[in-house]
């Protein structure tokens, strides 16, 4: 419990102390007679203890013109049934209102604790390592890309790096909600915000800290909260109109009904006027709005948290009520479906030394980070001397072209050969074909197989019975390794050989068959498919493996590449979006049988403390259910 939270705490105690006895004086149930005017001032003191900030915010509001909102419609309220005599109902009404108000903030504390613990990934320092040998502490803003850091164990890695020393294990849940503890070695990429536990580990740097994971992760949690959904915009509308409505509806109710009867001769007298203005009073304490101006936005807060614990992290409650919608999900395959750990696995129609290929097609493709690339890099072996190699033409789609200590080499798929008119031999096995060619001869093709990840399969199946109706793979992989993955995986639907462009049209495709029947989100992790991210409904990025770019141009990351959840992402949207709709209905529904109550004297102000505060507490309680996601 934070300050404020303890000093409202302190305030309700100290007005209950003094309201309970002075109730119980004024019902006479306590056999003890006050002259009025002292009871008037003894029921002041809880009042204004428990509500002097209400009132003051009132007063601030019709200072700045901004006058209808929920603390103005309280204080005309209670300051109303206490002038007409109710002084336990309207301290009552105080009191029980505030005691909402501290329910709620500690339950929005709750939710934002489980998106703020993140924070706990921010490193506080780095220990750099000097060109002596030693060791400095330094701000992880002044560690450049390149530099050797040390990390202790129980010290968080402070910025992106590869392990060049040293062994450990990694407590990667801040990033992944994996408990897990992962293992870390030489040449293995360590991110940071992880927390290393054993051995210690020097790392050379791969990014500067503002681009680090850490970093982009803090900036896509702080800015969650500001991509509003419609349901939360609808709301702030809503209370715009309606709280000046019920205003008016309360003056007229005050007004309007008195002033007919005393013309129509029904009735006179002060006992007349007086019966409406508390009906009117009551009226407006049961129109407050806080059900709903709290526990909407607070039901998308905690979604976004409990989505964050889970590893899965949302850039906004737009997208996660867009996620909730989803009914198509089109699929990247590598670095999603499969690992994206290619391995040469064979050599085929080679007229020259296998070793030989390889070192060409290594050398050709040095230049390149994709997966294809540096497998062939790892299984040539040795250190690549990148002075060898000039006029690197890189043809998106087809392949790579250059010259290797002046032999020209092209390295790439069919599409290259054709394009080159280079013949070339057909491969019948399963994987990723690289055919090359040196000097204009064909000169064999190299077998590149993945991996599954091992969620795949699992993954397809959970989509299918969150009840998304339709899952693609599109890929620009070739059409016979794209098939066998989609059998082994579930899928029906598959779409090989694409440029990232044609990626795009298929997506455009899909977007059209999938209209009027839900949202289409598109999964991946590599830099081309960054256009197609952000043309689809919703787009979904590999958080550990995936491009900046992708991540960038994503609305959802998954922060441990696992493809199981995606599934779990689209069911905690949707209970989600569930709770928001069910508060919704439940405190309309309340607030208009008790108005209409109020309005024809049936409803007292305690029927408003029930329709108010306990409305609140009721609707705040459903949302923090969003907080319980783990086993969704």
């Amino acid at each position: 419990m934070n300050k404020k939270q303890k000093n409202l705490l302190t305030r309700i105690v100290i007005a209950a102390v003094f309201f309970v006895p002075l109730y119980l004086i004024s019902e006479g149930i306590v056999p003890l007679s006050l002259p009025a005017p002292a009871l008037y001032a003894l029921f002041l003191i809880p009042y204004l203890t428990v509500g002097y900030d209400i009132l003051r915010k009132a007063a601030l509001g019709i200072r700045n013109r901004n006058v209808f909102d929920e603390c103005f419609l309280m204080t005309v309220a209670t300051a109303g049934a206490i002038a007409l005599g109710e002084l336990g109902e309207g301290v009552a009404v105080m009191l029980l209102y505030q005691v909402g108000e501290l329910f709620q903030s500690i339950a929005v504390g709750r939710s934002r604790r489980s998106i703020t613990d993140l924070m706990d990934i921010r490193p506080d320092y780095a220990n750099l390592e000097t060109e002596d040998g030693g060791m400095e502490r330094v701000d992880p803003d002044e560690v450049e890309t390149g530099s050797i850091i040390v990390v202790q164990p129980g010290e968080k890695i402070p910025i992106d790096g590869v392990v060049v020393e040293g062994a450990s294990t990694l407590n990667t849940s801040a990033l992944t909600g994996e408990s897990a503890p992962r293992e870390a070695g030489v040449d293995d990429t360590v991110l940071s915000g992880c927390i290393n536990l054993s051995g210690v580990l020097r790392v050379r740097t791969t990014a500067e800290f503002d681009e680090s994971t850490a970093s982009k992760i803090l900036d896509l949690v702080e800015n969650a909260a500001s991509r509003k959904s419609r349901s939360e915009n609808f709301i702030s509308r809503f209370a715009r109109v309606y709280t000046p409505f019920v205003c008016y509806a309360a003056l007229a109710l005050a007004l309007l009904p008195p002033l007919f009867c005393t013309i129509a001769g029904i009735g006179s007298g002060m006992a007349l006027w007086r019966d409406w203005l508390l009906r009117a009073c009551t009226f407006l304490v049961i129109s407050c709005p806080c059900a709903l101006v709290i526990s909407i936005p607070l039901s998308f807060f905690a979604g976004l948290g409990g989505a964050s614990s889970q590893g899965i992290l949302v850039k906004g409650s737009n997208y996660l009520e867009t996620l909730s919608q989803v009914t198509a999900v089109a699929f990247d395959k590598t670095g999603t479906i499969t690992k994206g750990n290619f391995e040469v696995t064979a050599v085929h129609h080679s007229p020259i030394d296998e070793a030989k290929l390889l070192e060409y097609a290594a050398l050709a493709e040095c230049h390149s980070s994709h997966p294809i690339s540096l497998s062939l890099q790892r299984a040539y072996g040795r250190e690549i001397d990148r002075s060898r190699v000039s006029d690197v033409e890189e043809i998106s789609g087809h392949g790579i072209c250059a010259t290797v200590d002046g032999v020209k080499v092209a390295v790439g798929n069919e599409k290259l050969m054709n394009r080159l008119g280079v013949p070339f031999q057909h491969c019948h096995h399963v994987g990723t074909i690289i055919h090359a060619a040196v000097n204009g001869e064909y000169a064999g093709h190299i077998v590149i197989s993945d991996e599954l990840k091992s969620h795949a399969r699992e993954a397809v199946a959970a989509l299918k019975r969150a009840g998304v109706r339709r899952a693609v793979m599109l890929t620009g992989d070739a059409r016979s390794v794209a098939e066998q993955v989609a059998r082994d995986v579930g899928l029906t639907d598959c779409r090989a050989e694409l440029l990232p462009q044609d990626k795009v049209s298929c997506v455009e495709e899909l977007l059209a068959e999938n209209a009027g029947r839900g949202k289409l989100a598109f999964v991946g992790d590599g830099i081309n498919d960054a256009p197609v991210l952000s043309r689809a409904d919703i787009g979904i990025a590999m958080g550990a493996l995936g491009s900046d770019a992708a991540i960038e141009a994503a609305d959802v990351v998954l922060m441990d590449d696992d493809p199981l959840k995606i599934a779990k992402a689209i069911r905690i949207s949707r209970k989600c979006l569930g709770i928001v709709r069910q508060n919704i209905a439940f405190a309309l529904g309340v607030k208009a049988v008790c108005l209409v109550l109020s309005a024809l004297g049936l409803a007292n102000m305690w029927v408003a403390i029930a329709a108010d505060v306990g409305v609140m507490i009721l609707a705040v309680l459903n949302a923090i259910r969003c907080l319980f996601v783990k086993h969704l």
